[in-house]
């Protein structure tokens, strides 16, 4: 793991591959960190060709923290975006994209493809939208467009992934059964749940940092972010948009509705898979994203 200066910030990062290589950056999700692009989706990647790199979030892993922001006040939150106010939060979207933008600089990378997951996908579409120069081509997974008029997340599964859980330093256990219940639930039908492979990476983000708070103060981001799609229409480079079926976080609707929005984007659905990437599914995901990098995508378009 390295440790840049970036955006004002420091961040987190490391890659794969050889370092002359055509780069690609992996953005991860919400409240994740960037070990969660598995060690094996990093290496057979980087075996097509590419230099592969990943990395923490602000607010996540051992990139910069925020803690002296105060927790966001959700009902204040939401009060503001009702009335048509913005409120004030610590930071946004685009200052996460500027740091992506950042980490580029600091490695001296002028282009580069550029992938995301759930909020990193949010993220890449601002990339891509606003940092048009930068970015090579673009990988939307299980994401949105911030379109109003789409469908929400469930209301268990907004109650699960807003529960505290237990510090895992006084309550191992706790934390664990709290986070896995809603890793099971946010999982697809089609593939088994592999609840050891769960626990591993849950453990391994909490031993690198456990800040809930960062968490909070990325969902604050995500919920002034507000409608992207007129953003999105202005994308021009290659684009694929994948998105879990039976993703019941971010529903399907969500996937479709990003790829409609950018012009010529392909649309992947991945049968079975929920709001995660399933090991099964690894190589055919690293196929559709090194087809869209080369041009040469036979995906369905919608």
């Amino acid at each position: 793991m390295n440790i840049v200066k970036a955006n004002g910030i420091e961040l987190a990062w490391d890659s794969f591959g050889h370092a002359d290589a055509e780069p690609v950056l992996l953005i991860s999700g919400l409240g994740t960190q960037m070990i969660r692009w598995s060690e094996p989706f990093c290496t057979g990647l980087a075996a097509r060709g590419y230099r592969v790199i990943r990395f923490d979030n602000r607010d996540a892993g051992r990139s910069t923290h925020f803690s002296v922001s105060p927790a966001p006040d959700f009902g204040a939150l939401a009060a503001a975006l009702m009335a048509g106010r913005r409120p004030d939060v610590p930071y946004t979207l685009d200052d996460m994209a500027a740091d992506a933008i950042g980490l580029l600089d600091a490695l001296g990378i002028v282009r580069a493809h550029v992938v995301g997951r759930s909020m990193g996908g949010m993220i890449a579409q601002v990339l891509a939208s606003d940092h048009a120069d930068r970015v090579l081509s673009l990988t939307s997974i299980m994401s949105s467009t911030g379109n109003p008029a789409l469908p929400q997340a469930e209301a268990d599964v907004m109650a699960m992934m807003m529960r505290a859980a237990p510090d895992p330093v006084i309550d191992p256990e706790g934390f664990l059964a709290v986070r896995l219940a809603f890793a099971r639930r946010i999982a697809g039908t089609g593939y088994p749940f592999d609840e050891e492979a769960h626990r591993a990476i849950l453990l391994d983000e909490a031993r690198r940092c456990y800040d809930p708070g960062g968490a909070a103060r990325q969902i604050a981001a995500m919920a002034v972010a507000g409608d992207r799609r007129a953003r999105l229409a202005d994308i021009t480079i290659p684009t694929v948009v994948i998105h879990g079926t039976d993703d019941p976080l971010i529903p399907p609707a969500c996937g479709q509705d990003t790829a409609r929005s950018i012009p010529n984007a392909i649309y992947l659905p991945i049968e079975g898979m929920g709001h995660d990437l399933p090991r099964e599914v690894e190589e055919r995901i690293i196929d559709a994203i090194c087809n869209v990098m080369a041009g040469q995508s036979r995906l369905e378009k919608v």
